[in-house]
């Protein structure tokens, strides 16, 4: 395997499938049957998952909602995100833990950086919930400070398309697709790959962002291995 420990962002439209809200059960079983091939095949994996399916705050803070309220609703979001992968996950035999940002013990545990690095030194795969606790920041930004925590080789964004684009290839048929980018291209062409704050601090801690289809099956284990298509950012 080319990197030892990985994090996978995994958005939460992604759980969707073809249904225009909420959780689809092949398609989150797909999803965790590829981090249970990336487990077995010998990586440290953890999560940090998206909450769009259910509920989005900055959606909702447009439509006239108190911004930071709204936030906070949408963390709640991943933590029923983060349960539905983890009950998936457990079902495959494969050992996983729920560290919420948030504090909610009857349900998961909160999120203690050295607790989280322990469990992953067991290798159980960690999914972290409720993104960085704070309003204002994006699930991209937790996943890149977690990432940063946990000292990961890489940071995994599982996207619709098999990498970075120079347009939207869904609507442009003459998007160029990049094999490598770097970070200072990506915030200059203002790319909608993650936020600035994510690609900033994914910089400043040189942790490669690797951009690869999460919608297609087997993807992630051939991306961890430096197969297949994808788009690595990085210096």
């Amino acid at each position: 395997m080319k990197y030892k420990r990985i994090l996978l962002k995994v958005s939460g439209e992604s759980l969707m499938g073809g249904r225009q809200f909420g959780h689809d059960p092949e398609t989150i079983e797909r999803i965790c049957r590829d981090i249970k091939e990336v487990h077995d095949a010998g990586s440290e994996v953890c999560l940090v998952v998206g909450g769009g399916n259910i509920f989005r705050g900055v959606s909702a803070a447009a439509s006239g909602m108190e911004r930071a309220g709204a936030d906070y609703m949408g963390m709640l979001a991943t933590v029923i995100n983060a349960l539905a992968l983890q009950n998936t996950l457990e079902k495959m035999d494969v050992q996983s833990r729920v560290l919420s940002a948030i504090p909610m013990q009857s349900v998961c545990e909160p999120y203690i950086r050295r607790r989280a690095s322990r469990h992953m030194e067991k290798k159980r795969v960690v999914i972290f919930a409720a993104g960085t606790g704070n309003p204002f920041f994006t699930t991209d930004t937790a996943a890149a400070l977690r990432a940063v925590e946990m000292g990961c080789d890489a940071i995994f964004k599982g996207t619709q398309v098999d990498g970075v684009y120079s347009a939207d290839p869904k609507k442009d048929k003459t998007a160029t697709h990049f094999a490598s980018i770097t970070y200072k291209e990506v915030l200059t062409n203002d790319l909608a790959v993650m936020d600035a704050s994510a690609i900033s601090l994914a910089r400043e801690n040189k942790i490669p962002i690797v951009v690869f289809s999460i919608q297609e099956k087997g993807s992630f284990l051939k991306t961890a291995k430096g197969e297949g298509c994808f788009t690595i950012i990085k210096e």
